[in-house]
């Protein structure tokens, strides 16, 4: 049996990053789900991100 075919014949976990609807969607369906709650840092403004890499 190839490799893909091992995966899909195995339980998949899902690691969910970001938007949480989509993780509790998946709870809703019985999917095993981790959530990582993930926000850019500064809210992904570059100028703020600069600033505070030079605080390092």
């Amino acid at each position: 049996m190839s490799k893909i075919n091992k995966l899909f014949n195995s339980q998949l976990i899902v690691i969910n990053i970001g938007l949480e609807f989509f993780y509790l969607d998946l709870k809703k369906q019985g999917v095993p789900t981790v959530n990582v709650n993930f926000r850019p840092i500064a809210g992904g403004n570059k100028k703020m991100v600069s600033l505070l890499s030079k605080l390092r």
